[in-house]
């Protein structure tokens, strides 16, 4: 195996694992605050999911993931481009979980009980998103493309083999069904 299907077969795995993680971690518990209020009244908890407290993650992994797919898709400059969006869906990852591990999950009044492992998880997968976006960008030209077969073929091509008898009877037909004359 070549170095350059390598290294897309690690600029795409890189974006699919970073996409996965960062969807696990936006689904999960990242913090309990409570609200404490007057007596009699109990205190207010509220359950705060990655999505409710960082609506980046799961965005940022979704376009990570997206990004995977289209890497196989696109060719040369087009890599480019995708490589700096997961660069930039990596660096969004990062930011919302070190945002919330430095406190920005704290409720107004009241106490938050952050579950550190998540939000560490999403800097992870920002991490490994940059990562991957860095190695599209920088070596992403050199690396093959999808195979000509998946491109539309001319009108114009020239056919492969001799036309027979039974083709040219075959055409006759076709231009009669579009409603044109085959003699023409």
């Amino acid at each position: 195996m070549s170095t350059a299907r390598r290294e897309l077969g690690a600029g795409v795995a890189g974006a699919v694992l970073a996409g996965a993680l960062a969807l696990i971690a936006g689904g999960q518990t990242w913090a309990v605050t409570t609200v404490g209020r007057q007596p009699p009244l109990p205190p207010v908890v509220e359950v705060l999911s990655g999505s409710d407290a960082a609506p980046l993650v799961p965005a940022a992994g979704l376009v990570l993931l997206a990004a995977g797919v289209a890497l196989l898709a696109v060719r040369s400059t087009g890599r480019i481009v995708v490589g700096l969006l997961m660069a930039v869906a990596g660096g969004v990852l990062g930011w919302s979980g070190v945002r919330a591990l430095a406190g920005g999950l704290e409720a107004g009044e009241g106490a938050a009980e952050i579950a550190a492992a998540w939000p560490v998880l999403a800097v992870v997968a920002g991490v490994l998103g940059v990562a991957a976006g860095l190695l599209v960008v920088l070596r992403g030209r050199a690396w093959p493309g999808m195979g000509r077969r998946y491109e539309r073929a001319p009108e114009e091509a020239a056919p492969s083999r001799p036309v027979t008898d039974e083709d040219r009877a075959q055409a006759a037909w076709k231009a009669l069904d579009r409603g044109e004359d085959p003699t023409a």
